[in-house]
């Protein structure tokens, strides 16, 4: 059985940062996209980061320069660095895996709250 599995959410202050692991199980993803969405309370979900399996990235507008993707494939983890974190940023972050070009793997989310 496949699993995400998000972790490293929490309470910041505003300018803070924070440091989200997504960890699989059941099947090896190193050679398969990951990436990072976000559902902001009462809006749909919305794309964040994503991370080729050779290591080429792209980033949401609103995070560029200040969210940070990268992967571990010996680990099967994707990570995220989030900086300078603001109020709008959040969320409940999901992390999830590209399979045939459909974000088909999903994690459980993990709540991220930046509140002073």
């Amino acid at each position: 059985q496949v699993q995400l599995v998000e972790s490293g959410g929490g309470l910041v202050q505003p300018g803070g940062s924070l440091r989200l692991s997504c960890a699989a199980s059941g099947r090896t993803f190193s050679s398969y996209p990951r990436g990072w969405f976000r559902q902001p309370p009462g809006k749909g979900r919305e794309f964040v980061t994503s991370i080729t399996w050779g290591g080429t990235t792209n980033y949401a507008d609103s995070v560029k320069g200040r969210f940070t993707i990268s992967r571990d494939n010996a680990k099967n983890t994707v990570y995220l660095q989030m900086d300078s974190l603001k109020p709008e940023d959040t969320a409940i972050y999901y992390c999830a895996t590209s399979v045939g070009g459909q974000w088909n793997y999903w994690g459980q989310g993990t709540q991220v709250t930046v509140s002073s």
